[in-house]
């Protein structure tokens, strides 16, 4: 039997450097004809791996892999395969002052202080109008909103499981046929015909836990796994982390199985003895796609009404793995949810905070823009996605520029409504559970309260959420919320 690990062998990495090479600006032409000549196939569509192997290519695409990395940008806001700007001196060393990890005792909760009185009565502290924890922005009623944020990412990420990797016309196809389109709620396999699902199969990895009929609690997603990584970094080291820091969590608690494109060619970099920031760019044709983003929630969680502070923490987290467009779809998501997470802003007012800590020339800034002019001009939705698939349509579907402007869309549509806004998310296609749940939990906070969040997107869940992340699997998302709480309020 041949295992093949998928996303890290070379003959497959050089079809996708080639693209990225096109995107950010370099010349691969000669190198992609020398590629072609020799019998290379393109970067393959959606999967980890090329159909057929090639291990006969190996030793040329291990000299061109070497060629591309040294092709020269021509554009300072869409920079090539150069190291992000981790100083030397937090390279691989740990953070001053950073505490010995935790024994659990209550899954996924650490020992540490109890929280402080949160002053239900007057006089309390807080912010004016907001009575409850001093110099944090939201206050007592900030736990109901993590909680609502977490649950909200939980539902939209699930929603789109089911439909990961499926082409726009297959998503909208079988929505169809179930009656279910516009999107209102989750997918099903009841009264679609057979040969629809035949020509247009489920996830396969996803439907037997996220269909509507199957589902029973949150399943394990990397979508929410991420974000119990961030809990333990900032427990384990505080806000001063730094971008080996989170190297060493990864390798302390993160399975590499549970690894997918930039992450886990950044894994097999620290395995091979590469440090950060190289650990982002050595032979990583990913590092400008949706990884960094999916891991950006806990940043803006925990810095309620900070979009700065929450960019910056996004920044020195996605270093490890993303450049350029990759690191600044972490710093919009951070900030946007920092921003509606302070208990002060609208969705729009949210989304402007995430543009403002991205470079305005950007690719990723420019296709935020267009998607949010999109749903402000266009009130159906069907037509703001179409625009957008003739726009970006070029791109991988898990690159982060066109999920970033599709996520901006969906936000700016669903102006603040729970169902619409996951909905909206999903039903645009590319990578729908990543973007279903960056847009859930960004509604979840807006909505400020897991009770008003609709029931049929969180009774399922039974409170309940699964995962290979240790001292985690089973915990519910009140704890989670009450966890990350303590975050936001730590000096």
């Amino acid at each position: 039997m041949n295992l093949r690990v998928t996303w890290v062998q070379p003959e497959d990495l050089v079809g996708h450097e080639i693209r990225q090479a096109a995107e950010d600006g370099r010349d691969a032409t000669a190198i992609a004809a020398r590629w072609h000549r020799a019998g290379g196939q393109p970067a393959p569509l959606t999967a980890g791996a090329s159909p057929t192997p090639r291990p006969d290519l190996r030793a040329l695409a291990e000299t061109l892999l070497s060629e591309l990395a040294a092709l020269p940008s021509p554009d300072p806001d869409e920079p090539g395969p150069v190291a992000s700007p981790v100083p030397p001196e937090e390279q691989l060393r740990p953070t001053p002052g950073s505490p010995p990890p935790s024994t659990p005792g209550t899954p996924g909760i650490p020992a540490r202080e109890a929280p402080r009185s949160r002053g239900d009565g007057p006089g309390a502290g807080g912010p004016a109008g907001d009575p409850g924890w001093p110099g944090v922005a939201g206050g007592r009623r900030l736990p109901d909103r993590l909680h609502a944020a977490w649950l909200g990412r939980a539902a939209g990420c699930l929603l789109g499981k089911p439909v990961e990797k499926l082409p726009l016309p297959a998503i909208r196809a079988l929505a169809r046929a179930a009656g279910n389109w516009p999107l209102t709620t989750w997918f099903t396999a009841a009264g679609v015909p057979a040969e629809l699902l035949a020509a247009h199969p489920w996830n396969r990895r996803s439907a037997a836990t996220s269909l509507a009929e199957n589902i029973d609690g949150m399943p394990e997603d990397d979508d929410l796994n991420y974000p119990l990584l961030n809990l333990l970094l900032l427990r384990r080291y505080g806000r001063g982390f730094s971008t080996a820091d989170v190297a060493r969590l990864w390798l302390d608690e993160l399975p590499a199985g549970r690894t997918f494109t930039a992450e886990r060619v950044a894994y097999r970099n620290l395995l091979d003895g590469i440090e950060p920031p190289l650990t982002a760019v050595h032979r990583n044709p990913f590092r400008e796609w949706i990884g960094a983003q999916i891991r950006a929630d806990v940043h803006g969680w925990t810095n309620p009404g900070d979009p700065g502070a929450a960019a910056e923490q996004a920044h020195r987290d996605a270093a490890l793995t993303h450049t350029a467009n990759g690191v600044h779809g972490a710093r919009f998501v951070a900030a946007t949810i920092a921003a509606a997470a302070g208990g002060t802003a609208d969705v729009h007012r949210a989304l402007a905070a995430g543009l403002a800590v991205v470079p305005p020339r950007s690719r990723l800034a420019r296709a935020v823009r267009l998607g949010i002019e999109a749903a402000r001009t266009t009130p159906d939705f069907d037509a703001v996605v179409d625009r957008l698939h003739a726009s970006l349509g070029g791109y991988h579907w898990v690159h982060a520029v066109p999920n970033s402007a599709l996520l901006a869309a969906a936000l700016t549509h669903g102006d603040g409504d729970f169902s619409r806004t996951i909905c909206a998310a999903v039903s645009g296609g590319w990578d729908t559970d990543s973007n279903g749940a960056t847009a859930g939990s960004v509604a979840g906070l807006l909505a400020g309260h897991p009770d008003r969040l609709p029931e049929r997107w969180t009774t399922p869940l039974k409170n309940r959420l699964s995962t290979s992340i240790p001292s985690f699997d089973g915990i519910g998302f009140d704890t989670l919320a009450e966890l990350t709480y303590l975050e936001a309020v730590r000096p």
